[in-house]
C-alpha cells in the first residue's frame, strides 16, 4: 500500500524544476524537452537508462497538456496537422521496429550535425531577414522522417520537424503549436508498448517530478509561443537547436 508519509517529497523538487524548465522551452519553441530533461537528469546523477525511461514516460503526459494549451491559444494549423500527424505515427512505428534490430546510435552523430547546421541557418535567417511566411510543401515525408528518427534515435521529433518547417517558410507560431500537438499522438504511438511493459515501475521519483513540472509549465509555453513575435522566436529556435545539437555531437562522439 502507498504510504503518503514515507514518500520522499523533498527528493521531487530537483526533478520538478527540470521538468518545468524543459517543458517551458519545449512548449515555447516546439522542441528540446527530451534533450534538456535527459541532459539535466544525467547531470543530477541519474543513470542513462533510467533517465531515458523517465523522459519517454513523462512525454506521453506532457505532450497531452501542451497540445491542449496550444489548441486553446489557437496555435494549431489543422490542415498542416492532418498532413503531419499520420505520417509521423507511421514513421514512429517503423522506427520502433528498426530500433529492435539495429543500433540506431550509429546514426545519431550525423543527425545531430545536420540539426546543428539547420540551427545555424535559422539563426542567420532570423537575424538577417524578417521571416516571410510561405506554405510548406514537404510535409508528409517530413512527418515520416521525424517520427522514424524520434523512435529509432531516442528523440528528435520537434527538432527535426519544427526546424524543417521553419526553413520552408511556415509561420513560427503555427509550426510550434502544430508540431507540439501532433507530437502527443506520435509519442503515444511509439511509447505504448514501452509503458505497458514497465507499468507502475516506470513511475520513479524522477518520473513523478518531471511529470509535475512538465504539466505545470505546459500552459506557459503555449502562451509564450502565441505572444512572442516571429523573428525572436525563430532566433530562439535556431539558438536552442544549435546548442543542443552541438552537445549531442560531442556526447555521441565522446
Amino acid at each position: 500500500m502507498f504510504d503518503l508519509f514515507s514518500f520522499p517529497f523533498l527528493d521531487l523538487l530537483p526533478f520538478v524544476a527540470v521538468g518545468f524548465l524543459a517543458q517551458l522551452v519545449d512548449g515555447a519553441l516546439g522542441m528540446a524537452f527530451g534533450v534538456i530533461s535527459s541532459t539535466l537528469l544525467l547531470s543530477l546523477g541519474i543513470a542513462p537508462a533510467a533517465a531515458s525511461a523517465g523522459v519517454h514516460t513523462v512525454e506521453s503526459f506532457t505532450t497531452a497538456a501542451s497540445a491542449i494549451s496550444h489548441v486553446a491559444h489557437r496555435n494549431v494549423d489543422w490542415r498542416l496537422f492532418a498532413r503531419l500527424v499520420f505520417s509521423g505515427m507511421i514513421g514512429g512505428i517503423l522506427g520502433a521496429y528498426v530500433l529492435a534490430s539495429v543500433a540506431a546510435e550509429m546514426a545519431r552523430p550525423f543527425v545531430m550535425i545536420y540539426l546543428a547546421s539547420i540551427g545555424v541557418y535559422l539563426l542567420y535567417r532570423g537575424f538577417k531577414y524578417p521571416p516571410r511566411e510561405r506554405e510548406p510543401k514537404l510535409v508528409v515525408p517530413l512527418g515520416l522522417v521525424g517520427g522514424f528518427l524520434d523512435a529509432a534515435g531516442g528523440g528528435g521529433w520537434g527538432a527535426v520537424v519544427t526546424s524543417n518547417l521553419l526553413v520552408q517558410g511556415a509561420s513560427p507560431r503555427k509550426v510550434i503549436g502544430t508540431v507540439s500537438t501532433a507530437e502527443f499522438f506520435v509519442t503515444v504511438t511509439v511509447s505504448a508498448t514501452f509503458i505497458t511493459a514497465l507499468g507502475v515501475q516506470a513511475f520513479t521519483v524522477a518520473t513523478v517530478g518531471l511529470l509535475i513540472g512538465g504539466i505545470m509549465a505546459a500552459p506557459l509555453g503555449a502562451f509564450a509561443a502565441a505572444h512572442i513575435p516571429a523573428k525572436p522566436l525563430m532566433i530562439a529556435v535556431g539558438l536552442i537547436l544549435t546548442l543542443t545539437s552541438a552537445y549531442g555531437v560531442y556526447t555521441a562522439l565522446g
